[in-house]
């Protein structure tokens, strides 16, 4: 096992080394550049849209925007906004926050993206729904000479979906439910296991009504807590955001239980466990938007483009700066340990039970998120025959993933979240000018239709 977890690490800083930092920022920055940062001033209009999209819409598609954006979200808030912001401050440092940052802004342009060429270039398979992603914006975008690589992102994507959706959450859930309430592991495992299995067994449709219920509420309940939690820290808040630029860009020295990082932690970190919280990049999301109720693929990337900022620009950063503020971050803690110290630490006999029940509803969303993705690749490579043996795999490695080595699992998946993202940041490059003209066009219809 220690061989394989070498040979698994010796992957993992080869895929996450510098080449593929500068291409998850640099793709972002190009489509930023390239959409003339309407992502980010468009961010009102946005969220206008998806309040608008909450009931459907006079189109095909299997769900209504807003429920598209949900399901999306059910899978990015997850394990990423509690366990990968506490791993990536202790391993990277206070800066790592900043790099975080850094990646959304610049992941809101490549989600936008993704969701357009995925409503733009979507399918409908035998069963009549609507099936789109990747995979398919690769074969029917660039054309049957790349197909292969769309292939190759269906293949990574079934696999990965295991590690980031599926056996992580559980593990990760398993683990502060034991430390919090003494539930063994594989009873934690079961119960997932039941809960999961009865909410896919109504396929996309019950997915999107689960996670519309469920998002808003978890996502809105654990900010709340967390930010009375920075009330508490007030005084120590001012330090925390400035440590959080310092370090950045200059190395941290070691504190405490801290052993120190280098700059370049701070960055590979903060990118690694950013892109692991928001996917923006790995081609994942789009696969939910491609289901959307909608006839128009701009709108729904303005909708998806909203995942980004959510997940990463709120949400992470009440973690990070609760971690930071409260010196938990030197403690010697890692992971969702460290979350569950940081907020404990603020609420005493209170914080750590809220970043339990938080983890365990993220967690419980994740992996009905994440089926989804696995299903459509899954279908993809081996047509709809494949989505009930995959669904029945997929309930099966819950409790496994709930009882293995956390460590290990972090790794693999952090290794597979590199391997899917590298066909669809090729893609995005390569069908960039479909995305500028689809944008160009749109806005300037609209602005034409207000100057009447």
């Amino acid at each position: 096992m220690e061989a394989f977890e070498s040979f698994v690490s010796s992957i993992n800083g080869l895929v996450w080394g510098p080449p593929m930092l500068v291409m998850i920022l640099g793709v972002g920055l190009f489509l930023s550049l390239g959409l003339k940062l309407m992502p980010v001033l468009k961010l009102g209009a946005g969220f206008r849209l998806m309040w608008k999209g909450r009931t459907g819409a006079e189109s095909d598609g299997e769900i209504p925007p807003f429920q598209a954006l949900m399901t999306a979200l059910s899978a990015t808030v997850g394990t990423g906004n509690i366990a990968g912001v506490a791993t990536a401050v202790f391993l990277g440092g206070p800066g790592a926050l900043f790099w975080m940052w850094l990646t959304a802004l610049v992941g809101m342009a490549t989600k936008y993206s993704e969701a357009v060429l995925a409503v733009r270039y979507r399918e409908v398979d035998e069963r009549g729904a609507h099936v789109g992603g990747p995979m398919y914006y690769i074969r029917n975008g660039l054309g049957k000479k790349w197909a292969w690589l769309g292939v190759l992102f269906a293949v990574f994507a079934a696999i990965a979906a295991f590690g980031i959706g599926n056996t992580v959450q559980a593990n990760s859930v398993a683990d502060v439910l034991q430390s919090s309430f003494n539930l063994p592991h594989w009873i934690t495992g079961l119960i997932l296991m039941v809960l999961v299995g009865l909410v896919l067994i109504g396929g996309i449709k019950r997915i999107g009504h689960v996670a519309s219920a469920l998002v808003p509420f978890m996502a809105i309940a654990y900010v709340l807590v967390g930010l009375v939690v920075l009330a508490v820290n007030a005084n120590q808040l001012p330090g925390a955001i400035a440590m959080v630029f310092t370090h950045a860009f200059s190395p941290v020295a070691a504190e405490g239980g801290f052993a120190g990082a280098a700059v370049w932690a701070a960055i590979r970190f903060g990118v690694a466990r950013g892109i692991f919280s928001n996917e923006a990049g790995l081609g994942s999301a789009p696969i939910a938007h491609a289901a959307a109720q909608t006839r128009s693929p701009i709108n729904q990337g303005m909708v998806a483009m909203l995942g980004t900022f959510i997940d990463t620009i709120i949400v992470c950063t009440i973690t990070g700066l609760v971690i930071i503020s409260s010196g938990a971050w030197t403690s010697g803690e890692t992971g969702a340990s460290l979350t569950s110290l940081a907020f404990e630490s603020g609420l005493p006999g209170f914080g750590n039970y809220v970043v339990a029940i938080s983890l365990a509803i993220f967690a419980f969303t994740t992996i009905i998120g994440w089926s989804f993705y696995g299903e459509r690749c899954i279908e993809f490579l081996f047509g709809v025959r494949a989505i009930v043996p995959y669904r029945v795999i997929w309930i099966l490695a819950i409790p496994v993933g709930a009882t293995i080595n956390l460590g290990l699992i972090w790794l693999i998946a952090d290794t597979l979240n590199a391997m899917m993202a590298l066909p669809n940041l090729v893609a995005l490059l390569l069908l960039s000018p479909v995305v500028f003209r689809l944008t160009r066009e749109h806005f300037e219809k609209e602005r034409s239709v207000g100057a009447r």
